[in-house]
């Protein structure tokens, strides 16, 4: 396995040397520098490259470039490492600076290239409150070159029958089926992480990291996302890349040539040479957590094959930081999810958010903070006034206690303390969020249950949690799939959640993108999210609208969206009875209003007559 990864290793390192600009003399000593190339007119004008070779830590460093400093050079344990720190003005201009290696006995030349940044870069827009977001697991979508099923430098090749294993999905995948995710009304894509996981097993995921610069080769290159951002840009569509800073794979390429002891938590790689983390998430908030439990909790492993940086560590910092940077400047993204956000060193963080906020002020950020407690989501979000004095720089955040109150709400019998009164007492907790319209929204994600199967199949209360969805403030996330009622067991069974999509497959008997073979009641399913969320791409009052919701009473909840000039109307009927709307007691929202339009069915009613069906949800643009 190892003679493989390092012929891997060596064959990327040149294809990255070709694309930064390396001669081919240099193989000899330099094996890899990252990042690969870098942008001229950047905000933050130091740049610190990790070298790789033979022998490097002594070298002496040399670079005459007009506008292009070197600052110093840092080494760790390993001497086949070097940490060139370089400070690039802002006068410099795009080219090739030649850095030149020397030490006794031998001397190398880098040619590293600097590139002109695209225009309008730094002031992109990140995703907001009036996008949709379509989550994707890659290799479970669509598979669209049946050539990069398998590829010669990466270990594991497809088979579809094992849940567990890798399907064949792919970016091109993705790209053939692009008209289909903007016509469903999604204005945001979310693949899980494409870059290269290769691990002998279970692989498909793309959460253990053996490379942080490339893509991996079974779902494309780096010039094939690239073009997909661009493909998807241009319907309209942006792209949301996610992010593991808090650990990598075990087959990841530092792992063959560590560069100290300090890049990883622990004190080995070695079962028993490092702790794992005990998920104690509320450590950071706590006043009264142990020392012992903050330390694991941030420095302890998932798993024996997901080993933890250790961000305390300047150069891993800047490493993590940096690749951040550069995958949004090359390949053009409008937002990061970050995965196990609050699991990474918390001053890390800090830093970590900051520097992207600083080249990119409009841009947005999620992280993942799975947990039912709103004080916890709130402590990550910036802006809130922690009682610690904890600075987080981070704009948005999952939305997770607001899931569990819809799939509660909805999955529980009504009664004074749970089913809908729990979605109720829920949203009380926004005066907790610095920005709750920020915050991502969700019924579900890769990680649980199927949403229609946690709500035990029910037609109704599926299209309820979708109408919660697309209507509730901040900024909805959907999961692939859902949208014609993909199953699982509600226990949580990951290769079975991450199902392959019907029609992703040749020969497929099934295909959701066309509609050939869906049932009845998939597509009604279908056509419903289609409806809501291509009605939602242009409603600001959805997008940016006040919110008023009243108290659930016998299983009916009514809430409004509402502006200066708009109000919509969300009803939903949970119970098994028709009820009249309630004029009365919805007065201070509705007034002397008298007609509404069913958003879904297109035709307009009088509020004095108005119905809602039993165990169903109506929206209407009030009038």
């Amino acid at each position: 396995m190892m003679n493989t990864r390092r012929s891997k290793t060596l064959l990327f390192t040149l294809l990255m040397f070709l694309s930064a600009g390396c001669s081919a003399a240099d193989q000899s000593r330099i094996e890899r520098v990252e990042p690969p190339f870098w942008w001229t007119g950047m905000a933050e004008s130091d740049l610190q490259l990790l070298v790789h070779g033979k022998h490097l830590a002594d070298a002496r460093v040399r670079v005459d470039y007009p506008g292009v400093t070197v600052t110093g050079t840092e080494r760790e344990q390993n001497p086949n490492y070097l940490f060139i720190n370089l400070a690039i003005a802002d006068a410099a201009q795009p080219g090739t600076v030649e850095i030149h290696l020397a030490s006794s006995g031998w001397e190398q030349t880098v040619n590293y290239t600097l590139k002109q940044r695209r225009a309008g870069s730094a002031q992109r827009q990140g995703f907001n409150s009036s996008d949709a977001i379509y989550l994707i697991t890659p290799d479970r979508f669509a598979n669209g070159d049946t050539a990069n099923d398998a590829t010669p430098d990466t270990l594991e090749s497809p088979d579809r029958n094992d849940p567990n294993g890798r399907h064949g999905g792919d970016i091109a995948g993705m790209l053939q089926h692009l008209d289909y995710v903007a016509d469903m009304g999604f204005t945001q894509i979310w693949p899980n992480p494409l870059i290269e996981n290769d691990q002998p097993k279970y692989s498909y995921h793309g959460y253990s990291a053996t490379d942080l610069y490339r893509i991996d080769s079974r779902y494309g290159s780096n010039e094939s996302f690239r073009a997909f951002v661009a493909a998807a840009k241009h319907k309209g569509i942006g792209v949301i890349q996610d992010m593991v800073p808090n650990h990598i794979g075990d087959g990841h390429w530092w792992l063959q040539d560590l560069p100290g002891d300090s890049w990883l938590n622990g004190k080995g790689i070695k079962k028993g040479e490092f702790e794992y983390t005990n998920h104690a998430r509320t450590v950071h908030m706590d006043p009264y957590a142990s020392h012992k439990d903050h330390q694991l909790f941030t420095d302890g492993w998932f798993v024996d094959s997901m080993p933890d940086p250790n961000q305390r560590n300047p150069r891993v910092a800047n490493y993590l930081i940096q690749n951040a940077i550069w995958w949004v400047e090359y390949a053009d993204l409008s937002g990061i999810r970050v995965d196990t956000y609050a699991y990474s060193d918390p001053d890390f963080l800090t830093r970590w958010s900051a520097r992207l906020m600083q080249e990119y002020p409009n841009f947005n950020i999620v992280g993942e903070e799975w947990t039912r407690q709103p004080a916890l989501v709130a402590y990550w979000q910036a802006g809130n006034n922690n009682r610690n004095g904890y600075v987080s720089n981070m704009p948005s955040m999952m939305d997770f206690p607001l899931l569990y109150g819809l799939r509660d709400g909805l999955e529980k019998p009504e009664s004074w303390s749970t089913g809908l009164v729990t979605l109720y007492e829920t949203l009380a907790n926004d005066v907790l969020y610095p920005d709750p319209n920020n915050l991502v929204i969700l019924g579900g994600n890769h990680d649980m249950s199927r949403l229609y199967s946690q709500l035990d199949e029910d037609p109704g209360k599926f299209r309820m949690a979708i109408a919660y969805i697309a209507t509730m403030r901040g900024i909805p996330q959907f999961y692939y799939g859902d949208e014609v009622l993909a199953k699982s067991p509600k226990r949580r069974d990951d290769g079975v959640v991450r199902s392959d999509f019907p029609g992703g497959w040749p020969g497929d008997a099934v295909n959701a993108f066309t509609g050939t073979g869906l049932s009845e009641q998939q597509r009604e399913a279908q056509h419903f999210v289609r409806t809501l969320f291509r009605w939602r791409k242009d409603k600001a009052v959805i997008h940016n609208g006040q919110l008023k919701h009243f108290a659930p009473v016998d299983g009916l909840y009514i809430y409004f969206r509402y502006d200066d000039t708009n109000t919509v109307m969300v009803a939903i009927n949970k119970s098994d009875q028709p009820r009249e709307l309630p004029l009365a007691h919805l007065a201070e929202i509705l007034g002397n209003k008298t007609t509404a339009m069913d958003v879904v069915q297109r035709n307009r009613q009088n509020l004095n007559d108005l119905v809602i069906a039993a165990r169903d949800v109506q929206i209407f643009e009030v009038q």
